[in-house]
C-alpha cells in the first residue's frame, strides 16, 4: 500500500510539473528589419532578395520585416528588433535622424548586418551642404569607398573560420560581384573574415590586402559584408549560409 501511495505520488509530481512546463510561455522569435535600396542598380537584387531572406526567416525561426520606406527608420519602430540589415542602402541616402537612430540602435549592443553598398563611405557621395556621417566612416573601420572595377567572376578567400559567420563556409569560393575597393584595408581597425582573391579577377586598383567581409569588434554585433551585388546570389548556397549565419550571430546574446 506504502508503495502504490509513493508510486502514484510520483505520478502526481510528474504531472504537475509537465504542466507547468506546458504553460510556459515559449521565447518569442528575434525580429528582424530589412531596409532596402531604392536605387535603379539594386532593384533586381532587391526584388530577388525578398523571397530569398523571407524564406531564410522561414527556415530559421525568425520574423523579418523587409521595406524600402526609411521613415521606418526611428528610435520608436527600431526598439521592436534585435537585428538591423542594410541591404544596399547607403548611408548618404539617410536623413540625420534616421543615421541617428541606426547609431543609437548599434550602441545599444543590437546586431548590423551591412551588405554590398551598406558600405558606400567617402564625403564624394554627400549632397552640398550635407554634414558627412564620420561615425559610420570610423564604424566601417576608417576606410573609404573607391570606385570599383567592372562586374566579374572572383574569388573570396575565408580567413577565418573560427567566427560564426564564416565556420561554416569553404576556403574559397567564387561568385560575380563588383569587388568593391576602397581607399586602404580596414585590417588595422577591424576583424578580418574573408577577402578578396586579387589574382581573379580584373581590378580597378589593386589595394594588395583586400578584406571584404569583416566584424568591428569595438561593437557587440557588427558585420559588413562587401559581395552582394548580383541576383545570382540569392541562389548561391555559400551566399546564403553567409547571410544567415550572418543574421544568426547578429541576434544572438552571447
Amino acid at each position: 500500500m506504502i508503495k502504490l501511495v509513493g508510486k502514484l505520488a510520483v505520478v502526481i509530481i510528474a504531472c504537475l510539473l509537465l504542466t507547468t512546463l506546458l504553460s510556459v510561455k515559449a521565447p518569442d522569435k528575434f525580429r528582424v528589419f530589412v531596409i532596402v535600396s531604392s536605387a535603379k542598380d539594386h532593384v533586381k537584387m532587391v526584388a530577388a532578395a525578398r523571397p530569398f531572406l523571407e524564406k531564410m526567416a522561414a527556415d530559421n525561426n525568425f520574423l523579418i520585416n523587409i521595406t524600402a520606406d526609411t521613415s521606418k527608420i526611428n528610435e520608436s519602430n527600431l526598439a521592436n528588433y534585435q537585428v538591423f540589415v542594410q541591404l544596399h542602402e547607403a548611408p548618404f541616402d539617410m536623413s540625420y535622424s534616421q543615421q541617428a537612430a541606426i547609431q543609437k540602435f548599434i550602441e545599444q549592443g543590437k546586431g548590423w548586418v551591412g551588405i554590398h553598398a551598406a558600405g558606400l563611405t567617402g564625403k564624394g557621395f554627400l549632397a552640398a551642404g550635407k554634414e558627412y556621417w564620420q561615425w559610420f566612416e570610423d564604424y566601417m573601420g576608417g576606410i573609404t569607398y573607391s570606385p570599383h572595377p567592372a562586374f566579374q567572376k572572383g574569388v573570396v578567400v575565408i580567413e577565418d573560420h573560427q567566427h560564426p559567420v564564416t565556420r561554416n563556409l569553404p576556403d574559397r569560393f567564387e561568385v560575380p560581384d563588383e569587388w568593391y575597393e576602397f581607399n586602404k584595408s580596414p585590417r588595422s581597425n577591424v576583424r578580418v573574415l574573408g577577402s578578396a582573391d586579387e589574382s581573379s579577377y580584373r581590378q580597378n586598383k589593386s589595394m594588395g590586402d583586400h578584406p571584404i567581409i569583416w566584424t568591428n569588434e569595438k561593437f557587440k554585433r557588427m558585420i559588413y559584408i562587401g559581395i552582394g551585388h548580383d541576383v545570382s546570389l540569392c541562389n548561391d548556397q555559400n551566399f546564403t549560409i553567409l547571410v544567415r549565419d550572418a543574421i544568426l550571430w547578429a541576434a544572438s546574446s552571447n
